[in-house]
């Protein structure tokens, strides 16, 4: 005679049993949204903003596509399908009813399309800019966040309902996928966190804003020992590979002026050293877990701080040195556009602050935001530990 349980778990399908094949669907699309902002990235600083439908492109817009219909497949048979369990996991909004995640990642599909046309119309009548940071990319940024913390919640809400492996396996997938948030977070940050910048507060300012919130969020959700150290560890693994492996293809620039001699595609800069104070905080975690709420927030944001900016500056002066201009450190190679008058082929860091007093407000700031982001975090994450649809 068949087990109950067994009974039970036949009765509500290959999803129950299994994880859902939308979780997989983000994962797979936040992997390419990361590995085509990277690539792209790459491409202007080699070959220049030749066209749309450049490979870059299509691998970002594939996993934006990627995640919008397979939301919007979920939303429309969980509506109209009449599977009373996928009703029970799901939420309403407007009268359509799925997961929470999906409605998220369906809306940050929809905004990351919305921004193609959008970029494109940008650069044909603002020029071919290499900026990180404008409207349209801020739209593609925000359609991105969608994407991925949809995928997150979507993968949280599994979780908080499961039991035995699928229980680690979803325990994994959130910590990817909250890599995945780190890369594309400091993605945005890299105009700030050059290592011509690295001895200016100005970057660790930017540094500290979100950066715990996210660590902090899914760890809590996930309760893996080791969670901030993985999914900054993910961050890390991922830019180390593509910054040996992309200059391995031959490139060279289609617009000019050029500057430097460029016989292959550009990587972006060695990754921050995010994984050193998240070690120290996964390290401390038995101890301050029981503490008060602020006195966690307090003492993380503070901690977390202080030793990234005792790790990253010598690190960083390092990375200025002669011993570091080698592939291996990527100190070497520039965009085509890049003077050699420029700090960056010099090796001389750029103070941003024009005072003692303007960096130390900053360095302050720092602290600040750290704690307000542990704060954020704390709350964000034991909220997503209740999400069940």
């Amino acid at each position: 005679m068949r087990d109950t349980s067994e009974v039970s778990l036949a009765r509500r399908g290959p999803q129950a049993a299994g994880i859902p094949w939308l979780v997989w669907a983000n994962v797979i699309a936040s992997l390419c949204i990361s590995a085509g902002l990277y690539w792209d990235i790459s491409w202007h600083e080699t070959i220049g903003r030749d066209t749309f439908w450049t490979p870059a492109h299509l691998v970002v817009q594939f996993g934006a596509i990627l995640a919008a219909f397979g939301s919007a497949w979920v939303i429309l048979r969980t509506t109209f399908s009449g599977d009373a369990e996928a009703r029970a996991n799901s939420v309403n909004v407007l009268g359509f009813r799925a997961p929470l995640g999906a409605f998220i990642s369906a809306w940050g599909g929809v905004a990351m399309v919305t921004s193609a046309p959008f970029d494109n119309w940008w650069h044909e009548a603002y020029g071919l800019d290499v900026k990180i940071i404008s409207p349209p990319h801020v739209l593609l940024a925000v359609g991105i966040a969608g994407i991925m913390w949809g995928g997150a919640i979507l993968a949280a809400s599994n979780l908080n309902r499961a039991e035995g492996p699928r229980r680690e396996t979803l325990r994994r997938i959130v910590l990817v996928i909250g890599g995945f948030i780190v890369i594309q977070t400091m993605t945005l940050k890299l105009e700030y966190t050059n290592r011509i910048l690295l001895h200016s507060a100005l970057s660790y300012m930017v540094l500290s804003i979100g950066t715990l919130l996210i660590l902090e969020a899914l760890a809590r959700v996930s309760g893996h020992r080791w969670a901030r150290t993985i999914m900054t560890g993910v961050y890390s693994a991922f830019v180390l590979i593509l910054m040996w492996v992309l200059p391995l293809f031959p490139a060279q620039p289609k617009l000019g002026p050029v500057y430097q001699n460029i016989t292959h595609m550009v990587p972006l800069p060695f990754p921050i050293l995010l994984i050193i104070p998240a070690f120290f905080l996964d390290l401390m975690w038995p101890i301050f877990k029981d503490a008060p709420k602020p006195q966690q927030a307090l003492f993380g944001g503070v901690a977390f701080t202080a030793i990234l900016i005792a790790v990253q500056w010598p690190f960083t002066t390092f990375l200025m040195s002669t011993a570091a201009r080698n592939r291996l450190f990527a100190t070497v190679d520039f965009p085509y556009f890049a003077l050699p008058s420029w700090p960056g082929p010099q090796h001389i860091f750029v103070h941003a602050e024009n005072s003692p007093g303007e960096f130390w407000m900053r360095m302050g700031l720092a602290f600040l935001f750290a704690v307000l982001s542990m704060w954020i975090g704390i709350y964000w994450g034991n909220w997503l530990k209740k999400v069940r649809r």
